[in-house]
């Protein structure tokens, strides 16, 4: 087009449109300026103010409907040129523009031919590339089009190919991005990773989650270490993660950090929740050897005992910790067990008159004190057996003989 102009407002009508563009809308727009019209004139005249932004937020509505995302296979050369694109709103438009096919892929038919497509197009090194090598916004629509495809098992054949050691494996790139390449691929890994157990499995045996332990074990840079804890606990979280997780040597990492007294105060604290998030979960004690449980419990036991009084939000969280390993049944038993359970910590901190400034922890403590007694578990688990049950009696009753401004009754009351 010689003249831009009518191009420009009628991409800007398009996208300020109220509401979602029916397909009838849609090809009306393409019936006076065909895609490739559009697509000319966001590659050769970025010199008119904002003629880029516009199309770009154009072809992201219109790709975003039925009939435009029948368009896509069409246009394959277009999206294989935009991720290769100098402008990150084009490459950021070309990402997009895959998870949209991959999101209107309806029968098997057109899976297979979207996956031909993308390997015949070498679309996903460029994905890849575009993940590590993009802006913020780039990363991570390059990672949604990627766990998309990994929604399909022609997509995870791409992704995780059977010849391992190609320029898409994983671990080969991790191993040669900096350090912010290295925690978006990892950032990938957790993403792949929920998509499915089957995914979940796939990446256990690839030994990817290594990848992660790896860089704990490092822990050269505090906020890289502080982002992949923070991967750690998304993948926590997922439903199947805490079967493969327990499969690592992810306790033993834990405990070494929470009990590494020149450890950042901010990693030991993470590494806290971490574990009490697994061990809040029934499920994780039929995977889990005890005596990993009973060492990331004795690594926090000692932990507060070292603790300073200033040292209050490290505290804090130490407490709520063990409030949630205490919500499961097994939790509960391995806090009251022993000749000096890590609960007692729980328990003195509920009943210490600390001021205004306790009020934090005092009140950590009782949250985890009403977990470990049985407040948040289902029916069939609220009550310990009676040993621990005698062992928080016990203990509640020794914390409040040494209160002047508590009856032991009255301490034992207030606990449930």
């Amino acid at each position: 087009m010689d003249d831009s102009s009518q191009l420009l407002q009628a991409a800007s009508d398009f996208v300020h449109y109220p509401g979602p563009h029916s397909d009838d809308s849609s090809r009306d727009f393409l019936n006076r300026f065909p895609l490739p019209v559009i697509i000319n004139a966001l590659q050769t005249q970025l010199d008119v103010p904002g003629l880029e932004n516009t199309l770009v937020a154009c072809l992201e509505r219109l790709f975003n409907t039925k009939l435009g995302a029948s368009l896509i296979p069409q246009y394959m050369p277009f999206v294989q040129v935009g991720l290769q694109a100098d402008s990150q709103a084009v490459r950021s438009l070309a990402c997009k523009t895959v998870t949209s096919l991959l999101e209107n892929l309806d029968n098997d038919h057109k899976v297979a031919a979207s996956a031909c497509l993308i390997k015949d197009f070498n679309i996903y090194p460029l994905l890849l590339d575009c993940l590590i090598n993009g802006n913020e916004q780039v990363a991570a629509v390059a990672t949604d089009a990627i766990k998309k495809l990994a929604g399909f098992p022609e997509g995870m054949e791409i992704i995780f190919p059977s010849d391992k050691g190609d320029d898409t494996d994983l671990e080969i790139i991790a191993s040669q991005c900096s350090s912010l390449g290295r925690v978006r691929v990892l950032a990938l890994v957790v993403k792949l990773f929920s998509v499915s157990r089957s995914a979940a499995s796939t990446i256990y045996s690839l030994n990817l989650l290594q990848l992660l332990e790896a860089e704990i074990r490092n822990a050269d840079d505090t906020l890289v270490t502080l982002s992949v804890l923070e991967l750690i606990y998304e993948l926590a979280e997922i439903e199947h993660g805490t079967e493969f997780l327990s499969k690592t040597s992810i306790f033993q990492l834990l405990s070494s950090m929470i009990s590494h007294n020149s450890m950042e105060s901010i990693l030991r604290s993470r590494a806290m929740m971490i574990s009490g998030r697994l061990l809040s979960k029934d499920i994780i004690y039929s995977f889990t050897d005890e005596p990993c449980v009973k060492a990331v419990i004795s690594s926090i036991d000692g932990r507060l005992q070292s603790l300073e009084a200033s040292d209050r939000d490290e505290c804090e969280t130490a407490l709520e910790s063990l409030g949630h390993m205490g919500s499961s049944i097994q939790g509960a038993t391995l806090l009251l067990s022993g000749s000096s359970p890590a609960a007692r910590h729980v328990i003195n901190a509920a009943f210490e008159r600390q001021g205004p400034t306790g009020h934090g922890k005092q009140l950590a403590a009782l949250h985890a004190l009403g977990n470990i007694s049985g407040e948040t578990r289902s029916e069939n688990n609220i009550i310990l057996n009676a040993e621990e049950e005698e062992n928080l009696r016990r203990l509640i009753y020794e914390t409040a003989s040494r209160s002047s401004k508590l009856t032991p009754s009255v301490a034992y009351f207030h606990s449930f």
